[in-house]
């Protein structure tokens, strides 16, 4: 296998090495900022590159304290590397070898850092599907840390990738990943975590198959106040699972307060640190004589740890990224070069993804009252004062904003004009391009039959109740189904209750709102409403089709 080093960078020390390529501990060579680079060989097959720069574009989607944050892909004629933080802490995989089983309160405070992180992913529509003790790293302070997004995919994406022990029956079956398949993991980490056991053993893929699939959850097995727990997160269909990782956290909230007080989150936290700390020989960091400079320490706060490969903890965003020269507004990794060296050396940089970019207005008309507006086949009435904003780009999409008080500071600016949803009041008509958002690479611009728009794919949603305050949200649960008219059409009518998630390191649920759509499967047109639009039902049963 070839040797080769990102330059700038000093390698420490060897962290791991497979068939595939090697991940190492390394610095900046300037600032000295430790980092965790992995490395594939130019040599390495066409497959396996693919892969490898999958890996980045999934991690480059997240930006959350609880996942081990990506800084670059660098591509050059000896090969690719992922530059990544580099995390001051121990294996998951490594406790569960040592100790067996974890006190309930410590395996509850695993169970939902994991989630947190597993809930940034979901908002941007990302599922991991491989979640597993291996892929969890614990740092000096407890709180753990997602890492390796080597078969992370969009949510939608069929296949039977993942860890046989803890795979979700959708993922035997081949059948579609949705944030429901990462919960069914999760939860059997958690498992793990209380018995001492994995909940179905077997010798064979054939066995452990068949125990996913069709063996009842073993439950006598888990702490009486955790049963409900365990058996709503390890249901075999996704539906009757919490509908994301983000609901999952607020019932789990729930279970740990009923079941061991309102302290158990600190007891637990508290128990953690000193198992990690009992394994200090594994934290990479020291055994290489590395310590986060004060700066790193200063910008991961409280929950300072840190994950790559072995784990690495937020040495600090800011610290990281002034160190790495790198910002905090680039592009998804992957989407764009953003640097190049005489040496024909592509550099990718990657922080807080954006998503595929929204078309840009090309013009605002105020409507008169009773005046119709026509929206590619679909013609409405709106109320005098009321504004149809046509979305360029891709397709005939529009957005009708709703006079009234838009939040001071609401929306985002520079793209406000090109968002059907922007954080003021309003619905929107869309086609098919909106249906089924996907990463640039993956919308191939088709309808897929029978996949509705589902509010996990929507990457650019706010939240009505206070969308200055809050800029994400997460489904928690469909709350309506049903057909209604528009016109003397017929459209299937969904009612989704969103929460509202304060942006912090533990993605608190808050306020919440319901979502209305329209989805026409003949004619792929969506109507989405977030602001419960007053007269809307009415202006739709009178709507005339082109």
């Amino acid at each position: 296998m070839t040797k080769w080093q990102v330059s700038g960078f000093e390698e420490v020390r060897e962290l791991g090495r497979g068939a595939q390529g090697r991940v190492v501990l390394a610095r900046h060579a300037e600032r000295g900022t430790p980092v965790a680079i992995k490395y594939l060989p130019a040599d390495a097959d066409p497959e396996a590159q693919e892969r490898f720069r999958h890996e980045a574009r999934m991690l480059g989607q997240v930006d959350n304290p609880h996942v081990a944050r990506l800084y670059r892909l660098v591509e050059t004629e000896q090969g690719v590397a992922i530059i990544m933080e580099a995390v001051e802490g121990v294996p998951f995989k490594t406790i569960l070898e040592r100790y067996g089983k974890l006190e309930p309160e410590a395996a509850l405070t695993v169970l939902k850092g994991s989630l947190l992180g597993l809930a940034a992913a979901h908002t941007v529509g990302v599922v991991h599907r491989d979640y597993k003790p291996a892929n969890v790293v614990v740092p000096a302070d407890g709180r753990s840390k997602l890492i390796d997004f080597g078969i992370a995919a969009f949510e939608g994406t069929a296949s039977s990738a993942g860890t046989p022990v803890y795979m979700a029956p959708e993922q035997w079956r081949g059948g579609p990943a949705s944030p429901a398949t990462d919960v069914y993991a999760a939860t059997c980490v958690f498992f793990e975590c209380v018995t001492g056991r994995r909940p179905y053993a077997g010798d064979s893929r054939a066995a452990l198959r068949k125990g996913h699939l069709d063996t009842p959850i073993p439950l006598e097995d888990v702490p009486a106040p955790l049963r409900q727990l365990v058996a709503k997160g390890m249901a075999k269909t996704p539906e009757h699972r919490p509908a994301s990782a983000a609901v999952f956290v607020g019932e789990l909230e729930e279970a740990a307060r009923t079941a061991y007080g309102p302290g158990w989150e600190s007891r637990g936290a508290r128990a953690l640190a000193g198992t990690a700390l009992a394994l200090a020989a594994f934290f990479p960091l020291a055994a290489a004589g590395l310590v986060p400079g004060a700066s790193a320490a200063a910008g991961a706060g409280a929950g300072a740890g840190a994950a790559g490969v072995a784990g690495a903890s937020t040495a600090g965003s800011t610290g990281v990224l002034t160190a790495l020269g790198t910002k905090a507004t680039v592009a998804i990794a992957g989407t764009a070069v953003v640097g190049a060296t005489a040496g024909g050396v592509g550099v990718y940089q990657a922080a807080k993804p954006e998503p595929k970019p929204r078309p840009v207005a090309v013009r605002t008309s105020p409507v008169a009252a009773g005046v119709p507006v026509t929206m590619g086949r679909l013609r409405l009435s709106v109320p005098k004062g009321w504004a149809a904003r046509r979305l360029g780009g891709q397709g005939v999409n529009y957005r009708i904003d709703v006079p009234g008080r838009c939040p001071s500071g609401a929306g985002f600016p520079s793209m406000k004009d090109g968002m059907y949803n922007y954080g003021c009041p309003s619905f929107a008509v869309l086609d098919e391009y909106y249906l089924l958002w996907k990463s640039q690479e993956q919308h191939d611009g088709t309808y897929r039959p029978g996949r509705a728009f589902h509010p996990a794919n929507d990457p650019g949603g706010v939240c009505p109740p206070n969308p200055v305050k809050y800029r994400m949200r997460a489904p928690d649960k469909l709350m309506k189904k049903g057909i209604a008219q528009v016109g003397d059409r017929k459209a299937e009518y969904y009612e989704w209750r969103f929460y509202c998630l304060a942006n912090d390191v533990n993605l608190r649920r808050t306020d919440s709102f319901v979502q209305r759509t329209w989805f026409f499967p003949q004619s792929k047109i969506l109507i989405v409403d977030d602001w419960n639009t007053p007269g809307l039902e009415q202006m739709l049963a009178k709507a005339t089709w082109l």
